[in-house]
């Protein structure tokens, strides 16, 4: 089904596993190529009704070869005089050494206890650096990572599955055996491998065997177990080898990127890491001779049209599922160019909303026609299937951006250690939605019931059932002004605690004025937001702010998996069987104001908003339908 695409004018053991593996997306990323042609290295990191331009046919290339996917990035902190020493390094924690400077290493260490440190100790990418070396003919460095690797072989026997991160590692260590080879081959200067080398086939066919028994499904894991099965299969000859992981590409891909270009990860960076990953499929098929088909580019130009859409107007990707802060990589030639190069180069689109049935409303107040790129507002809504893979509770939230700073944020990616961090991070109180303690454990389908699409504003309704409460989100998006109008509702059988969560990005103080409004704005800029609860069937309560609490925690951003920092939440709360919470998110210049009064029109109130002098009127009806009347 093609994605619902809208004009501007338009109307209508293994869970533990998968958190160790997704590390990957935070340096592999970095890495792999957009394209569908080496080299590796690739730019940092949107849609559109003009046509992508076509893909040029491919350069010839030798057939039956199989490229070193290179190392992640993991080995720029383990440079060649490190590996001498047996010494590893991997984020935050200090270099460490892990063995006895001849390659006897003590494959058990972790001196952390950080359950991604220590898949990648097993998965051997650190000894890049030594790998490259060694291909130039620097036999000292050779020698010894080929030291490092036996012993990991002789240490680490098969079957390795009971070692969790010697199993999640296995695909990225494949890959380094298949680099080694190869350096083995160009730095001695022979074409065959060396007797003295056979233990290094012997183990290649040993991880093939793993791979073929031990394949994760069909997402950016079982991917990249794909890809590096073929390598061995593309590598030693093995036919067999080959057609199980190309089958395994072929079936998996539609899986992974659905017909309108939505992973199935739950996460705006382990899209873009997809979208790079499937690029890197395409490559290693055809080089070794298979032909990869139709179906991974057209889903590939989807999935570029989706990031297309997502991409803020700061040039990121929205902060949903396991998301660092990344920006979009502005892939020549693709619908992508515009987006992540912030309108400087490439075609400008011309659809500014998109809905799409994976879970996902992306929209825009425009892409720099009238304004700067920077200065036009953007959001994401989020709903659709139950969290899984790298997704979190996040539905019915919304980020925002608007006057070319982040307004409502979510509270980001914390890792993959299993602690209360992470659990805060993947909950519904680390998102800009409306809350339900009882029913903080839920997991709920989200539906979008309804959606209009106009010139100046755009409303959706969105419904689910958060345990015994039926919650009920209605979202109105206005441009000039430039504000979002949000009606939580919830109903239950027994008396439930709502809170309606706001979370801000880290720099800006909260001022709170009575029940109705709380301003906030980072010292000594030129923009502040202002938030206000107004009362709508039900009176208002006194309006909380949290800031960096950490029993409950509370009040946190993660920029990234290793950065923290305390930032405001605003909190609308209400207490009994039903809950009504009528919000306003305006953001202005410092100075200006924002008033509001109400009426009645039969059933309907009207909210007339004042803003920086421009005067709107909102229709709230009883049945939670926002419509912009002025």
């Amino acid at each position: 089904m093609p994605a619902r695409h809208l004009r501007t004018t338009g109307t209508t053991l293994r869970l533990a596993i998968a958190l160790l593996v997704s590390a990957a997306v935070l340096a592999v990323v970095l890495v792999v190529p957009w394209g569908g042609s080496e080299p590796e290295a690739a730019p940092d990191p949107t849609i559109s009704h003009t046509p992508e331009p076509p893909t040029p046919p491919p350069a010839p290339v030798r057939q039956n070869t199989y490229a070193c996917p290179a190392y992640s990035g993991i080995d720029r902190t383990n440079p060649v005089a490190n590996l001498y020493k047996d010494t590893f390094s991997w984020g935050k924690t200090p270099p460490t050494k892990i063995g006895d400077g001849k390659g006897n290493i003590n494959w058990r260490a972790n001196p952390d206890q950080n359950p991604s440190w220590y898949m990648w100790l097993h998965s051997l990418r650190w000894l890049g650096q030594g790998i490259n070396a060694g291909a130039k003919g620097d036999k000292r460095a050779l020698q010894h990572v080929s030291a490092i690797v036996r012993d990991w072989v002789k240490d680490n026997p098969y079957s390795w599955k009971s070692d969790v991160g010697a199993y999640e590692s296995t695909m990225h260590r494949t890959n380094v055996l298949i680099c080694l080879r190869q350096a083995v081959l160009s730095g001695t200067h022979v074409s065959k491998l060396p007797l003295t080398y056979a233990w290094l086939d012997d183990a290649l066919v040993k991880h093939a065997w793993f791979l073929q028994k031990n394949y994760s499904g069909d997402w950016n894991h079982g991917t990249d177990e794909s890809l590096a099965l073929f390598g061995v299969g593309c590598t030693l000859g093995r036919s067999d080898l080959k057609k199980i992981a190309a089958d395994r590409l072929t079936s998996a891909i539609k899986t992974s990127i659905d017909t309108q270009g939505t992973t199935n990860e739950q996460s705006t960076a382990y899209a873009q890491f997809n979208y790079a990953l499937w690029g890197r499929a395409i490559d290693v098929l055809r080089k070794c001779g298979v032909d990869p088909g139709t179906t991974i580019t057209a889903r590939r130009r989807e999935l570029a049209k989706w990031l297309a859409l997502a991409t803020n107007s700061l040039g990121n990707l929205p902060q949903l599922g396991d998301s660092e802060v990344v920006k979009t990589v502005p892939v020549p030639g693709t619908v992508l160019e515009y987006a992540g190069t912030l309108g400087a180069r490439g075609i400008r689109p011309t659809q500014r909303i998109g809905i799409f049935d994976g879970g996902y409303v992306f929209g825009r107040t425009g892409w720099g026609e009238t304004r700067p790129f920077t200065q036009e507002s953007t959001y994401s809504i989020r709903f659709g299937p139950s969290r899984k893979l790298h997704g979190h509770e996040d539905h019915t939230s919304i980020t925002y951006t608007s006057r070319g700073r982040d307004i409502l944020i979510d509270g980001g990616h914390s890792g993959y250690k299993w602690d209360d961090w992470r659990s805060w991070a993947k909950s519904q109180d680390a998102h800009n939605e409306m809350t339900v303690e009882s029913a903080a454990a839920a997991h709920p389908d989200t539906r979008l019931t309804r959606s209009s699409i106009g010139a100046t504003s755009e409303f959706y309704e969105l419904k689910d059932k958060l345990g015994p409460v039926d919650r009920t989100r209605g979202v109105l998006v206005l441009k000039d002004p430039d504000l979002i109008v949000v009606l939580d509702r919830g109903t239950a059988p027994t008396d439930q605690k709502y809170s309606t969560l706001w979370h801000l990005p880290a720099d800006q103080k909260v001022v709170v004025s009575g029940n109705d409004r709380a301003v906030a704005a980072k010292p000594g800029d030129r923009v502040k937001t202002t938030l206000l609860q107004i009362p709508f069937q039900q009176r208002t309560t006194p309006i909380e702010v949290a800031t960096g609490r950490q029993d409950p925690i509370q009040g946190w951003h993660y920029t990234t998996i290793d950065k923290r920092l305390p930032s405001p939440v605003v909190k609308f709360d209400r207490a009994g069987r039903d809950a009504t919470i009528l919000s306003v998110i305006a953001p202005t210049r410092t100075n200006a104001t924002v008033s509001y009064t109400t009426s009645w029109q039969g059933s309907r109130m009207l909210v007339n908003l004042k803003v920086d002098g421009v005067t709107t009127v909102i229709g709230v009806a009883a049945d939670g339908t926002l419509q912009r009347i002025k």
